[in-house]
């Protein structure tokens, strides 16, 4: 409970959108493996990532991250980039979800190329008027695995074919 008092503290300090605390409850009640915090040498929490599940396409498990929050004092240091890879690995290992989605302001170029750049979400629409502000958000999404179908599958080469070629010949011996 404490640490979801300090991710309230963390997101008022760092972001626009803010939640009550029955809505952090809700995400530890209903998936506590989604939940990280990232806490300096003194145990005070620096960051956090705020994710769930969504149900509403059963045939396809997907993840949303909800908020994701690190203080100033603590930007730069890969703290954002741990927390999202563990949430994106509880989400893979726990819930076998497929993606992970989320959104983001156009106007955070910084929050965008962590996104994009970084962790290798790509826009997947563009949602106007998403903020309460009225700005729009780029809805974008992280496919954890990429499963081919049999006949997408590349075809094999026959058994007599030669392997490909990775490195040159060996150069001939010299003579004696």
């Amino acid at each position: 409970v404490e640490d979801l008092i300090a991710m309230q503290q963390t997101n008022l300090w760092c972001l626009p959108e803010n939640y009550n605390m029955k809505y952090y409850y809700y995400h530890i009640l209903s998936w506590p493996q989604l939940l990280q915090v990232a806490e300096d040498h003194k145990g005070k929490v620096v960051g956090y990532v705020l994710a769930k599940m969504e149900d509403d396409e059963p045939e396809e498990p997907h993840g949303h991250i909800t908020s994701l929050s690190v203080l100033r004092t603590h930007r730069k240091c890969g703290l954002a980039t741990t927390l999202m890879t563990s949430s994106h690995r509880r989400m893979t290992e726990t819930f076998n979800a497929e993606h992970s989605a989320l959104h983001v302001r156009k106007s955070n170029h910084a929050a965008f190329h962590l996104y994009s750049q970084t962790l290798t979400y790509t826009i997947h629409d563009i949602e106007e008027g998403y903020y309460a502000d009225g700005e729009d958000a780029y809805d974008m999404r992280k496919h954890f695995r990429k499963t081919a179908s049999p006949e997408e599958a590349p075809p094999s080469a026959p058994p007599d074919a030669p392997s490909p070629q990775t490195s040159p010949p060996p150069p001939p011996p010299a003579p004696e």
